[in-house]
């Protein structure tokens, strides 16, 4: 695989391994015929992402090195770790960077990320990698009988109305309201309560087929929202009843993001409860 970014692009692939890092310490680059495919997982398989960069995103895309023409493409697991501090300030990126080259060397395990930056300044740096299969989720979401779509920056002001360190909030819909609030597992006198309601003419599209509340982490979804509001994108949020899983998507001409999270399934004899798994080993269900 061999492709060129140029410009603000260059920013663009850099936010989105910042919304990645969020989901997963992983990495994997899945370069296809549509397209190269950036996807994570999380350790307890509750959340997902994955953003798909067609070939109109890139100066060049080759999905094939010259020699594999007739190959499957490589797909690369990278740990997340030693890719985010190449895109770690996005703002030096955009003034100095004017391209970035990604390529694959499956004879050194590599994969080589070049910068060319102002006054002829390259800056390379080669990660190993090891081929592997990366997770996906397969959600229909044609299948959800909730439908939002809604501005990025009305989604980007409701998360920054809950503290950076709340691991989960609840989502409640009916016909005549949308309702978020702040969850806790245990109550506390020192914990800070937020709820908000909105009414369904602040969104651009509205659907609800069943009455229902689901409680979903948003640490992770927190990325995929910095993302949507910088590029001034809509998102869509497809989702039934506890238990099954919630999307938010974002579709625009050069790309496609995705996070699928898992949701809280209540148990009939007792109050919803959620904590973050990986901190107490308690998991969410993964649904396909």
């Amino acid at each position: 695989m061999k492709c060129s970014i140029e410009g603000n692009n260059v920013k663009a692939f850099g936010k989105a391994i910042h919304a990645l890092a969020r989901i997963g310490e992983d990495l994997w680059l899945d370069p296809v015929e549509k397209g190269l495919a950036l996807r994570a997982v999380n350790s307890a398989h509750s959340a997902y992402a994955c953003f798909l960069f067609s070939p109109l995103f890139f100066q060049h895309y080759s999905p094939r090195l010259s020699t594999q023409t007739l190959g499957t493409p490589v797909k690369c697991q990278l740990a997340i770790k030693s890719v985010l501090p190449l895109f770690r300030c996005l703002a030096t990126i955009e003034r100095n960077v004017d391209r970035c080259e990604i390529s694959i060397s499956t004879e050194e395990n590599r994969v080589v990320f070049q910068f060319y930056c102002r006054h002829g300044i390259i800056k390379t740096h080669n990660l190993s990698f090891q081929e592997s299969e990366a997770m996906q989720a397969v959600f229909p979401t044609n299948l959800c009988p909730n439908v939002l779509k809604a501005q990025a920056k009305l989604l980007g002001d409701i998360a920054r109305h809950f503290p950076t360190s709340q691991e989960e909030i609840t989502l409640a819909i009916s016909p005549v309201r949308v309702t978020l609030k702040n969850y806790y597992e245990e109550e506390s006198d020192r914990a800070m309560y937020t709820e908000m309601s909105l009414h369904p003419d602040e969104f651009d599209y509205f659907q609800v087929g069943i009455d229902s509340h689901i409680t979903f982490c948003l640490k992770e979804l927190r990325g995929l929202l910095a993302f949507a509001e910088s590029h001034g994108l809509p998102v869509c949020v497809h989702f039934g009843s506890s238990g099954k899983p919630v999307s938010f998507s974002l579709d625009d001409m050069p790309l496609t993001a995705t996070v699928v999270l898992a949701t809280l399934e209540e148990s009939s004899s007792a109050p919803p409860s959620q904590t973050c798994p990986t901190q107490t080993g308690q998991t969410y269900r993964w649904a396909a």
